[in-house]
């Protein structure tokens, strides 16, 4: 008899300790290499969420108990950094969680100054999950390895870079001609084919969104064949040696579209590869089956170019007696939920050292105001500007000054309208060591 209540105790003890386990929160991969010097994406599966939500994520040199949540948390004396709001591009599925652990190159730094004061070549990923349940917290941990950012560190891109060979920011041309030549000069770590294509949104057509130019690779498998594509103008599929750069030239500017007059942009599009290092393997995360390719993540948006097709005497033709010219967005736009790029061409005789470019409501009030340097062509415009205007109309306009503070030129005002779609967008933040 004692032995048969033994028996069923056992039993009993045995169902609740893998209800335990099932109850875990696990990801993949446990353990990465990562570039001791530079920055590193690695596309991390979180699986077996619960009435459970991602919270904050942590970089740190050591672990303790997270008693009494679950699994262990960062060491806080050893704290090299936190996750930017900026590089947060994580996404909740059912049971599921994906994310992009950008490591900046600063945290990578510090770990490599406490290896060489004598702590280990390793240091952790933390990611803490908050039960809606009223259950206990959970922290998930993984393994970061100090490496060269050679053949055995995950397939990512850290650095993109796109430009045309005559070295102008936005080429003006004539119908019927060819923009410049163009190439993207592309920084890595490990090793895997680039594949990929360039694409062309025609003038009219409405523009990507920010998901549109990430790479495949960085977004979750459910959204992988959800982004728009325009009309291809050439495919490639290359070879990356475990080097850290390449110059991917850009498709023969004979394909590229000019006969309607407007703004071209070319887009890069970098599809998901197979890597060995960037595998998830979904079974083992508890996130589904079988193994999710991940080969040339990135925690960024992939830039893009634009040309411009114009008449006769475009080049020539300003705002206002100034010559500083904006380029975009047109007067009586909308102004987007997620703000708006300004970009402008100055005058031939400019001779600014640097630009301020000012945003106020019809009514005079001031909104932003923004000194940039004398090669500055462009300015992202934040979303929380249009929050601050209240659904007024907003206007903005680019003055040059010189070196002493004075104002030399300055643009005509251009009027955007106000959106009813507007929402807040977080502000970034790193939290040092």
């Amino acid at each position: 008899m004692r032995m048969l209540i033994g028996r069923k105790w056992m039993a009993i003890a045995a169902v609740m300790l893998s209800a335990r386990a099932t109850a875990q929160v696990r990801v993949n991969p446990t353990g990465v290499s990562v570039n001791a010097m530079d920055a590193t994406t690695v596309f991390l599966t979180y699986g077996g969420l619960r009435s459970q939500r991602p919270v904050e994520a942590f970089w740190c040199g050591e672990l303790v108990s997270a008693a009494p949540a679950r699994g262990n948390k960062c060491d806080p004396s050893t704290i090299f950094g936190q996750l930017p709001l900026r590089y947060d591009l994580s996404r909740t599925g059912v049971g599921t969680f994906t994310d992009i652990m950008s490591i900046p190159a600063s945290v990578a730094r510090l770990a490599y100054q406490a290896a060489t004061r004598g702590a280990t070549s390793t240091f952790f990923y933390v990611r803490r999950f908050q039960s809606t349940a009223g259950a206990p917290d959970e922290y998930v941990a993984v393994t970061c390895r100090l490496t060269g950012g050679g053949a055995r560190s995950p397939f990512a891109l850290t650095d993109v870079r796109e430009e045309f060979a005559s070295g102008e920011l936005v080429p003006f041309i004539a119908p019927g001609e060819s923009p410049p030549k163009f190439s993207a000069r592309i920084t890595f770590n490990g090793t895997g084919r680039l594949v990929g294509r360039w694409e062309v949104v025609l003038p009219g057509e409405a523009g990507p969104s920010t998901r549109d130019l990430l790479t495949e690779a960085t977004l979750p498998p459910e959204e992988r064949g959800a982004q728009r594509h325009f009309a291809q103008l050439q495919r490639f599929n290359i070879f990356l040696p475990p080097d850290g750069r390449v110059t991917l030239p850009g498709p023969d500017v004979a394909l590229l579209p000019s006969s309607v007059e407007g703004t071209y942009l070319v887009l890069l599009r970098i599809e998901a590869s197979d890597d060995r290092e960037s595998d998830s393997n979904l079974g083992d995360a508890d996130a589904g089956t079988g193994i999710l390719h991940s080969g040339a993540v990135a925690g960024f948006p992939l830039p893009v170019l634009r040309y411009v097709v114009a008449g006769p005497g475009a080049r020539t033709i300003a705002d206002d007696a100034s010559g500083l010219r904006l380029l975009g967005p047109p007067s009586g736009d909308t102004l987007g939920a997620n703000g708006f790029t300004a970009m402008w061409i100055p005058s031939g005789k400019s001779r600014a050292n640097f630009y301020r470019l000012e945003l106020e409501t019809e009514g005079g009030t001031a909104l932003l105001s923004a000194v940039l340097p004398s090669g500055a062509r462009r300015y992202d415009v934040p979303s929380w500007v249009g929050e601050r205007a209240a659904g007024r109309a907003v206007r903005w306009r680019v003055t040059s000054i010189d070196g002493t503070g004075t104002q030399t030129e300055a643009s005509a005002w251009r009027i955007l309208r106000p959106s009813t779609t507007l929402s807040s967008s977080p502000t970034s933040r790193v939290t040092p060591r």
